[in-house]
């Protein structure tokens, strides 16, 4: 488990980004995985919850890509959220999440990964979001 760092979890995202890439072509596809993906966060443990918080806005910056209602963002930066999330849905576990606690260790490792290379436009599509809901945009 030691060895599941930053440079595992961002393997594991390099490595799901073709699957992604067929995913984001498949509207039904991605239907599925999202619906996988909110029924996989409802039964976290709360203990891991807060892990997790930025998953619905990577979610909403996914569909607002998908529905070209939001633009400014890099196919490279979708599919690498997307790869994250068919981890956390689909993935074959580094570490078993069978496992109290520890099992979500490499999901956890995951999505915090996927934030932390994606920032920047994850930061700019909040200010989009906040505009548009002020009526600004």
């Amino acid at each position: 488990m030691a060895d599941f760092d930053f440079d595992a979890a961002k393997q594991v995202i390099d490595n799901g980004v073709s699957q992604a890439q067929e995913v984001l072509s498949d509207p039904a596809k991605m239907d599925e995985l999202l619906d996988s993906l909110k029924a996989r966060l409802a039964d976290l443990p709360s203990t891991v919850a807060d892990a997790f918080s930025n998953v619905p806005t990577m979610v909403d910056m996914v569909k607002g890509y998908v529905s070209k209602e939001y633009a400014d963002v890099s196919p490279k930066t979708v599919a690498s959220l997307v790869a994250a999330f068919l981890y956390l849905v689909k993935g074959k576990d580094l570490i078993p999440d069978n496992i109290p606690l520890l099992g979500l260790v490499d999901d956890v490792a995951v999505i915090t990964v996927a934030l932390k290379i994606n920032e920047p436009e994850l930061e700019a599509f909040k200010q989009w979001k906040a505009q548009k809901s002020a009526g600004t945009l």
